[in-house]
């Protein structure tokens, strides 16, 4: 791993260590990741959970392989039991490009800040799903080489199904009106399905297909991804987790990993 991605952890530490001490807290982590699609529930009044971790995508077109380190992390702020205050961005990022004739460029800086809500709307109740809202604003605050341009606001609505015994599912449309490298404004889809399968009460594994982007290929067009992974609940209030993604389309990077922790207060 990237010696300044694991330097990033290093405020978390004594978190991690006193976590375990703190005992079963009313209420136990329900996070939204590892996978794409969302969890309907909220952190709850006065909660505060953090999601954090580091990933890495690989991409080979035309000769150019690009590696591209982020740092994903993801603070949600409960205001109520059934809304949140988030902040989100894919943080710190390290893409490398090397070319087949010979010679490499590397760019580095932050992404985006997203700032939104969730509202939890409902519980399960028989074959009607919890349901979860998402509104979020995607702000040009990044570095200059991965900056986007304006405003994006995104709204995706979550429905998830406890099946019974081990299984749940889950399904997140959404919608995204989003502005291109050119300046051409326009709207994309948003969909995600992920299967979820507990092993243990504290370990967790899914499989999933998210289509992050579903856009016409001048505004970028579809980015889709298989994802397989596993959570594990180290204490009630602490996560780590893992996944892996093989991108399904042209426009999507070949290959994704992630390693994550989530932690709530």
């Amino acid at each position: 791993m990237n010696i300044r991605i694991a330097l990033l952890y290093l405020p978390y530490l004594p978190l991690i260590l006193l976590s375990p001490l703190a005992g079963a807290a009313e209420d136990g982590i329900v996070t939204d990741r590892p996978d794409f699609v969302e969890s309907s529930d909220t952190v709850g009044k006065g909660r505060f959970q953090i999601e954090t971790s580091a990933a890495l995508e690989r991409d080979d077109e035309d000769g150019a392989k690009t590696r591209t380190w982020t740092t994903p992390t993801l603070l949600r702020f409960g205001v109520r039991e059934d809304l949140e205050l988030r902040l989100e961005s894919d943080g710190y990022t390290n893409a490398r490009t090397d070319f087949a004739g010979g010679g490499s460029t590397t760019e580095r800086g932050y992404q985006d800040l997203d700032v939104g809500a969730k509202w939890h709307m409902r519980d399960q109740a028989g074959a009607l799903p919890s349901v979860g809202w998402l509104l979020h604003l995607t702000l040009d605050t990044g570095s200059s080489a991965f900056r986007g341009e304006d405003v994006r606001p995104s709204l995706r609505a979550v429905m998830e199904w406890d099946l019974g015994g081990p299984f749940s599912l889950g399904v997140m449309p959404g919608i995204i009106y989003d502005k291109d490298g050119n300046g051409e404004r326009f709207t994309a889809g948003i969909l995600g399905t992920v299967l979820g399968y507990e092993v243990s009460e504290r370990t967790r594994v899914f499989a999933e297909v998210a289509a992050s982007q579903i856009a016409p290929e001048r505004h970028g067009g579809n980015i889709v991804t298989y994802d397989f992974g596993i959570a594990y609940l180290v204490t009630d209030l602490v996560q780590v987790d893992t996944a892996f993604a093989i991108g399904a389309t042209d426009e999507t990077p070949d290959l994704g990993w992630t390693v994550g922790l989530s932690m709530k207060f």
